[in-house]
């Protein structure tokens, strides 16, 4: 298959590139408007009970559950003749939206309920309000509201704030994210890509695969919004995963494209071989990282889903323009893709010797493997402690839901969120409601429950249609509203931060305390607990599809049964690594302020799914690549130790700059990421480039190596069912030529195969 793609691009390169160009107009035209179609919710799905709760707010006590708010302050204090004037305006602007419902103001409610919502400084006042729809509704309504009713000005400052605009805050900060991720990450790959190549024409040719591939992503998502819901988030992370692929894989085939026109090739055949090769690398990368992200739509949340169905688009589209579209663009620059070699002038200007093309078997990699497996048990139990010493932060990690510090303090929902939690005596963003659906008994046993939770510690105060009870006693009239025909429901504030531990106690303090019936539980708390525990209940089952069709994937390729299992296990001690320093720096606050972002106490689960997903596939890219390489010298070579010891330190030899510079690559990509001003994105930008940088560097220049020595002539080997299996349905990797490969240099390029004792009675495919 991979030959006739190869062959038809061969002989008709100006046809496939012409189509390709035609699809990358028309995808990027499409694709333009599909940040529009997306939404910025799905962390939730209707079966939570959080959700249920506030659904039954939202559909029997208009406005009872508020997730707007707007935040006054007045220089002349909060009962000045311009803040009293800023109030009436924005509640007057609210109320011609037919969307907002329940609005209540500190300048117009009832002076025993304005205490709460007034600024211990004497200085703000809020409106809160209610605006219907789901999660995704929210951000769009949200966005257009607060366009309308943030004033600064005339000493009277209006800023929105709740759940609406934190949605709609992210929203607008990923789309200005995109933006400049984009531009930080082109220029330097571009630049990297010239060092690794040294020839200009080189290293253009995997940054036109991965604007091709951008354009693809867009496309493709603004085509998946057509018939499924897509998270917002999708935008960034695919578009960033699209190009650091594209980018990955255009790097093997070019690299082993050069080796093969150095051996004496044509044109024609070194791009064929380079597909037979490196082409059937990226294959199965793409195959790895396709079914790492498709484990994904086990979760029942959108956001899961989206990325799913997107990064397996995404990476097809990455894989396909890497073994299609780059044969015929080689094709027609033929041997020019070493034109414009900038080391020639740079080296003259240094008064520097011609580079001397050296044999792996020279080469610093070589010797540093060597060296490696010479104490290969050593170094694979100290890097083994050290990597779980890194990991171990990782048995303490804490998650929650998203709130507004994942923003910067200058974001407007932010800075109202600020407030509310350090200027008012309590948050009403954060409080709890007990929903009691179909109540029928009277008002004195809503007045014992609502006494009973104002004992709680920490609850400052609970609002009942029974009144208003602090201490447990009552201190306020009743609020009539909060019951009718179809039930009734309390509200439960907090002094507590809901995201946190001392949160998630109160909320199983106040679950416990007997209800005058059926109950339902919502608020912060309940949805970040429901939330965590929806996720949680599909990660056993996500993470054994994962490595099913890992280990399944890497014996067909390999067609051994202790390799898989090798990679397998020494990519989860890696990301366990990783996950550990982002414990270390996000949840437990270090370096935060080089970042730039808050530290609360806790991780966003949906970003280290996420991270798992794209960097053990992304770190499986180079275990394939790796071990194509070593597989090949060792099926040209002794079947002995010794041969394997020879042909793991070739293949380390031949590859370890070629995929050292694509872990850099790939990090620059999502480094680029860590430019977000969303905390989330921060994590998930430095979590993939640190995943990537140490599977490339430490596990396959350290332990991959060490234990392949320890291994020896195991490595290869199955039981006779497993490997009469893999003879039958295994993909061995084709070729036309049985001529052996080229060595390559430390810079891509190549040189005459060199015969030593162990070539002698070289096998060829």
């Amino acid at each position: 298959m991979l030959t006739t793609l190869a062959r038809f691009a061969v002989v008709r390169p100006r046809v496939v590139v012409g189509i390709a160009l035609l699809l990358m107009v028309l995808c990027g035209l499409f694709g333009s408007t599909a940040q529009a179609h997306m939404k910025s919710g799905g962390f939730v799905t209707e079966d939570l009970e959080s959700v249920r709760a506030s659904e039954f707010i939202a559909d029997h006590f208009t406005g009872g559950d508020p997730n707007y708010v707007l935040l006054i302050r007045a220089e002349d204090g909060v009962d000045s003749a311009a803040a009293k004037a800023a109030a009436q305006r924005v509640t007057d602007q609210l109320r011609a939206y037919p969307e907002v419902s329940g609005i209540q103001s500190y300048w117009s409610t009832r002076p025993d309920r304005a205490q709460a919502l007034r600024g211990k400084d004497g200085l703000s006042g809020i409106v809160v309000a209610s605006i219907e729809g789901d999660d995704g509704e929210l951000s769009e309504r949200a966005a257009k509201i607060s366009e309308t009713v943030q004033t600064s000005g005339e000493g009277v400052t209006v800023r929105a704030g709740g759940l609406a605009a934190v949605f709609a805050d992210m929203n607008s900060q990923i789309s200005e994210d995109l933006i400049v991720a984009e531009a930080i990450a082109l220029p330097l790959t571009g630049l990297l890509l010239i060092l690794v190549f040294g020839s200009v024409v080189a290293a253009a040719l995997p940054i036109v695969i991965g604007l091709f591939a951008i354009a693809a992503a867009l496309g493709i998502l603004r085509a998946l919004t057509a018939v499924t819901d897509v998270s917002m988030y999708a935008l960034n992370m695919t578009t960033a995963l699209g190009l650091a692929l594209a980018i990955d894989y255009s790097l093997f085939i070019v690299s082993r494209y050069r080796e093969e026109l150095a051996r004496g090739l044509d044109s024609g055949a070194a791009v064929v071989r380079s597909i037979q090769t490196a082409g059937r690398t990226v294959v199965y990368s793409a195959l790895v990282v396709a079914l790492s992200l498709a484990a994904l739509a086990v979760f029942p949340q959108y956001f899961f889903k989206s990325f799913a169905y997107a990064g397996m688009a995404v990476v097809a589209a990455a894989a396909g323009a890497a073994v299609i579209v780059l044969p015929a663009i080689l094709v027609l620059v033929g041997e020019r893709v070493n034109a414009l070699d900038l080391r020639v002038p740079l080296r003259r200007m240094l008064g520097r010797p011609k580079h001397a093309e050296r044999a792996p078997e020279h080469s610093l990699w070589y010797r540093w493997v060597v060296g490696v497996m010479k104490r290969a048990a050593p170094v694979a139990v100290i890097t083994t402690i050290a990597l779980l010493l890194l990991g171990s932060p990782f048995l303490y990690a804490h998650f929650g839901y998203p709130d507004d510090r994942a923003l910067t303090q200058s974001a407007p929902s932010r800075q109202v969120g600020d407030a509310l939690r350090s200027d008012f005596s309590a948050d009403l963003g954060a409080s709890a409601y007990a929903v009691l659906p179909d109540f029928r008994g009277g008002q004195g046993e809503i007045g014992a429950y609502a006494a009973a939770l104002s004992k709680v510690a920490d609850v400052p105060a609970v609002v009942s249609s029974d009144g208003v009870y602090v201490n447990g006693l009552r201190a306020a009239a009743a609020s009539p509203e909060m019951s009718g025909p179809a039930g009734a429901f309390l509200s439960i504030g907090t002094r507590l931060d809901p995201y946190s531990t001392a949160g998630k106690e109160q909320l199983a303090e106040i679950r416990a305390i007997p209800a005058p019936g059926d109950v339902l539980f919502g608020g912060a708390a309940a949805l970040n607990q429901d939330s965590v525990s929806a996720i949680a209940d599909r990660l056993p089952l996500a993470a054994a599809l994962i490595a099913v069709t890992t280990l399944v994937l890497l014996f067909l390729f390999t067609g051994s049964l202790l390799l898989p299992v090798k990679a397998l296990l020494l990519n989860v001690l890696s990301l366990a690594a990783t996950f550990g320093a982002m414990v270390w720096i996000f949840q437990d606050g270090h370096l935060s302020g080089l970042l730039g972002f808050t530290p609360t106490g806790k991780l966003d689960l949906a970003m280290p799914i996420l991270m798992f997903s794209l960097a053990f596939g992304a770190s499986m890219d180079y275990e394939v690549f790796l071990l194509s390489r070593i597989r090949e010298e060792w099926l040209a070579g002794e079947k002995t130790a010794a041969g394997n010891t020879h042909a793991v330190a070739m293949g380390v030899a031949r590859t370890g700059r070629i995929f050292t510079a694509a872990a850099l690559l790939m990090s620059i990509v999502f480094l680029a990421l860590a430019s977000s001003g969303v905390a989330a994105m921060k994590l998930f930008g430095i979590g993939c480039a640190l995943a990537v940088l140490s599977d490339a560097t430490v596990i396959r220049a350290l332990l991959a190596p060490a234990l392949m020595r320890v291994m020896g002539t195991a490595n290869w080997w199955a039981p006779k069912p497993l490997a009469a299996l893999h003879r039958r349905f295994g993909l061995p990797e084709e070729t036309d030529s049985p001529t052996p490969p080229a060595m390559t240099d430390v810079a891509g390029a190549a040189t005459p195969r060199v015969r030593t004792d162990k070539d002698a009675d070289l096998v060829r495919e």
